[in-house]
């Protein structure tokens, strides 16, 4: 075998000599579609929740924590304007963001630019919908044109790109003001930055969690009125159910993920982090789509009905992981009652069995590709965490696994995607606990999750449920979560940070 080796490590050295940056994906295309299956391609104007009469409080700083269809209609009848809800987040993100070391760079001029803007539009009649003039944050590995997009590690600190992300233009578009970039843990794995460790607003003694942890702590925190994060394995759920708030892991091929950093290219997505499952479906409704970079993303509806009923659909719960729970296992079963006063006739289904955590070293695989360079420059050295179960030591030892594996292991993953195909077919919806297999095996199938407030534990923080949809029923799956959330307030609850 030797000579044949040899030869094989010259053809290495010699691709190595081209330059690869992050950016540039692979040559092929995870796709998460099942065998056969087929799409709804009807698109249906976007309607979300009414407001309704939204009064302007005396104290602007209430407003920190309304939801987002409350603010636009304050905004929307010129009772208050972009700039005064501009000026008060960023106020909050000066004096929490470094108690909760959840903001890496304040865009203050853009920020207050883009309010004005709004706020003339406005005026002229020009009203673009419901994000028009609403601040928000963007977790900092959305490239951001002439500010700092650090992707929370000391290597790319001073990082600078000349075009915004995808999601970033969308966002603009729908006249959204961006205030902050906010913590990820560096490059996407926990709540550790080169800053420091972002702080969960509930207990500052906790770390937020992540990777998603500065946009989960900020919007929980009343420091933006939503953000945006990533999940590759659990980075919107871990830090939303830390912090207290309703997060969105869209379809795989849902949003484009130009101008992201890649880290899994076929499990990485991008999600809103709000209050509620109807903001989520605000935000979702304006940054999903084609945008002809990302050739992964498909182009089929999002017909949301926020007053669908529970029963009319059909919904799942994994029964054998509720039955197995040990930890806030009232508020995990407290979710079931909920759903079944609601009309919820709940259907017991079971996860197909195959060995789902073998498949986890594929996101390693691919994430050693993505920072390849980053490893042979020696510069891995310069991240903050050093320890055996961190990003150096798992870049370096995914260099073993082989080509072969990786490959097997995709072909293991296509059976799991017809098997979830077939459990879906049963139902619209299921429910499931936020942690264990099912997070890692709908990432790797692509599905859908929100995850949302579902009670507390005895020490005061907050406890999750996830619920998981169809590939592509983001309507029906924010629709369900809407109706849990308007039969419960757990999500309308918010810390009390220290002065």
């Amino acid at each position: 075998m030797l000579d044949v080796l040899r030869v094989i490590l010259h053809d290495y050295e010699t691709l190595r000599a081209l330059p690869l940056p992050n950016a540039i994906p692979p040559a092929f295309h995870f796709n998460p579609i099942p065998d056969g299956m087929k799409f709804d391609s009807t698109h249906k104007p976007f309607t979300s929740k009414r407001a309704g009469n939204v009064k302007l409080p005396k104290n602007l700083e209430e407003l920190a924590f309304y939801s987002i269809s409350q603010l636009a209609e304050l905004i929307r009848t010129r009772k208050a304007t972009s700039e005064q809800l501009t000026e008060m987040y960023l106020n909050r993100l000066k004096k929490y963001g470094p108690k909760l070391e959840c903001v890496v760079t304040l865009t203050e001029n853009l920020a207050l630019s883009q309010a004005r803007r709004a706020d003339k539009e406005i005026a002229a009649g020009k009203y673009r919908g419901p994000l028009h003039g609403i601040p928000y944050g963007a977790k900092d590995l959305l490239a951001t044109k002439g500010i700092p997009t650090t992707w929370g590690a000391v290597p790319y600190k001073d990082q600078l790109f000349d075009e915004d992300a995808a999601v970033i233009k969308r966002l603009e578009e729908a006249g959204a003001v961006l205030v902050a970039k906010l913590t990820l843990g560096a490059l996407a794995w926990g709540d550790v930055w080169f800053g420091g460790k972002t702080r969960n607003p509930w207990n500052l003694e906790q770390g937020s969690s992540g990777s998603s942890a500065g946009s989960a702590s900020a919007t929980s925190a009343g420091l933006v009125a939503f953000a945006i994060g990533t999940e590759t394995w659990g980075s919107i759920v871990s830090p939303s159910t830390r912090c207290g708030v309703t997060g969105l892991r869209p379809t795989y091929g849902r949003i484009s993920r130009a101008g992201a950093m890649a880290l899994s290219w076929t499990m990485d997505k991008i999600g809103p982090i709000c209050r509620n499952a109807d903001d989520c479906a605000i935000v979702f409704n304006a940054i999903y789509g084609p945008d002809g970079k990302d050739q992964t993303v498909y182009d089929l509806p999002f017909n949301y009905r926020p007053h669908l009923k529970l029963s009319t659909m059909r919904i799942g719960y994994l029964k054998t992981e509720f039955d197995s729970i040990k930890e806030n296992k009232t508020n995990s079963d407290a979710v079931l009652a909920t759903l079944r006063s609601l009309g919820a006739e709940l259907i017991p289904i079971e996860l197909p069995k195959f060995p789902t955590g073998a498949l986890s070293f594929i996101l390693s695989a691919e994430a050693a590709a993505a920072f390849d360079n980053l490893t042979r420059s020696g510069k891995d050295d310069l991240l903050v965490r050093q320890i055996k179960n961190a990003w150096p030591n798992v870049f370096r030892t995914s260099r073993f696994i082989p080509a072969v594996e990786y490959i097997q292991a995709n072909r293991i993953r296509y059976l799991v995607i017809q098997e979830m195909a077939r459990l879906m077919h049963n139902v619209d919806v299921y429910v499931a606990p936020s942690f264990g297999e099912n997070l890692l095996l709908t990432n790797l199938t692509g599905h859908p999750c929100v995850v949302m407030p579902n009670g507390f534990t005895d020490e005061g923080t907050p406890t999750s449920i996830s619920l998981i949809g169809k590939l592509f029923g983001e309507a029906e799956l924010l629709a369900a979560a809407n109706a849990f959330q308007e039969a419960t307030d757990f999500h309308v609850k918010h810390p009390s940070l220290p002065d």
